[in-house]
């Protein structure tokens, strides 16, 4: 794996860290595919039961795209007639894929700014603990891009259609205090406190009933797109599976002898 990309295995949790600082953790190629391949690496893993991406430094979680990188892309692509930007589908598409679909919580420590795939990242993420010197830009249409790396569908359900819409449209920082009202931000903690802030709230959801957890984001993703009647045989089967789980059956027993459970992810 690169060394931009840091991957960290603390109990059940993996913590993965965008370590390009010195770019504001601008992504590159190298960066792109190292970021997936541990996305995916962590989704795979059944020793990993929740996910915390975070970034090195303190001015910028991520801003999307390295532009002096594409620039070259852009001026080879001219030259050679293929498309410029077959990064989406090769590093952009498998990892929001991998962080959005996978079957246990993931968690975003947003420090500094987050735009452009950077800001995308974040908003496929459950979760966002946010610096309150942080801000997210969706800066795409500031340089005359759609939105990518899943944004159409995560910022409307975070925000709404038409907030969505004049974020994407008109890009500008939105700062910690107005992510929170505006339901970008899960909590808003200060810049200091922000890397013990999110590794705890990580770990909790780590020690937490991994299979409720994946069921719950696959009723809500479901639900998204399916009628009320084809959504309640989604949950009977849903419900199934995780009544079928062995954390399920620790927790009734530790709610009856009034302890607190200690689920074992499975």
């Amino acid at each position: 794996m690169s060394d931009s990309v840091l991957y960290e295995l603390d109990g059940g949790l993996a913590v993965i860290t965008i370590n390009r600082p010195e770019a504001m953790n601008a992504l590159d190629t190298a960066t792109k595919v190292a970021l997936r391949d541990a996305m995916v690496a962590a989704a795979e893993d059944t020793a990993v039961r929740a996910v915390l991406l975070t970034a090195a430094g303190e001015k910028a979680f991520c801003v999307g795209q390295d532009l002096k990188e594409h620039l070259g892309n852009l001026e080879r692509a001219k030259e050679t007639g293929e498309g410029a930007l077959r990064t989406v589908a090769e590093h952009y598409n498998p990892l929001v894929r991998a962080l959005a679909g996978m079957r246990k919580p993931t968690v975003a420590a947003v420090g500094g700014v987050a735009a452009g795939a950077g800001a995308s990242l974040a908003f496929a993420c459950d979760f966002r603990i946010v610096a309150d010197t942080a801000g997210f830009n969706t800066a795409f249409a500031g340089i005359a891009l759609t939105a990518d790396s899943g944004a159409s569908w995560t910022l409307p359900r975070l925000v709404g259609h038409a907030r969505a819409t004049e974020l994407l449209m008109l890009p500008r920082t939105v700062k910690a205090p107005e992510a929170l009202t505006l339901g970008l931000a899960t909590q808003v903690v200060p810049a200091a406190e922000l890397a013990g802030t999110a590794r705890a709230f990580a770990r909790t959801l780590a020690e937490g009933p991994t299979v409720a957890y994946g069921a719950i984001k696959e009723s809500l993703a479901f639900a998204a797109s399916h009628s009320l009647s084809e959504l309640l045989d989604k949950e009977d089967e849903l419900q199934t599976l995780a009544g079928d789980s062995e954390d399920h059956r620790i927790a009734v027993q530790a709610f009856i002898a009034k302890e607190k459970p200690n689920y074992l992810g499975r």
